[in-house]
């Protein structure tokens, strides 16, 4: 496992462009993310901190960036490896990486592209769980619509 989390590095730092995708994780777990050199697959902005990214993780090791939750299940509609993949989410309240399809989503927060699905390891009365949260994103309910932002902020 070492070995292949060295090699992950090694191929990393070789490449001059940004990040998009790694190969070789089989192991699943999220990776570290290199800030300024990672590209979010979704929308192709460069992440800029860990706070609400997200990573897929395909069946085979092939491992996915995002710079925002609602990026990861836009990207991720169409896979044929959806529902095989393992998803990572870091978390606001616990700045950790958990199991995205396990946290609880607030619907206002402030993300990268701003659909406001901020991640969570414990949620409270007015966070969703991931269902709902993918749910929301494919109807276009979010931060992103003026109608939703009115309504969810209240002005």
């Amino acid at each position: 496992m070492v070995a292949i989390i060295a090699g992950i590095f090694v191929s990393m730092a070789q490449k001059e462009g940004p990040i998009t995708i790694v190969t070789g994780n089989t192991a699943a777990k999220p990776l570290p993310i290199q800030i300024g050199k990672t590209n979010d697959t979704q929308c192709a902005m460069l992440l800029k901190s860990e706070r609400n990214a997200a990573e897929v993780i395909a069946p085979d090791g092939r491992t996915w960036f995002f710079d925002d939750p609602g990026c990861m299940v836009l990207w991720l509609k169409d896979k044929p490896f959806k529902d095989k993949a393992t998803l990572w989410v870091h978390t606001l309240d616990t700045q950790k990486w958990i199991d995205a399809r396990k946290a609880r989503y607030g619907v206002s927060d402030h993300t990268a592209m701003h659909y406001g699905f901020g991640a969570r390891a414990k949620g409270d009365a007015k966070s969703i769980g991931f269902d709902e949260m993918t749910l929301r994103m494919m109807r276009g309910e979010n931060m992103t619509d003026p109608k939703i932002r009115k309504k969810l902020l209240g002005i």
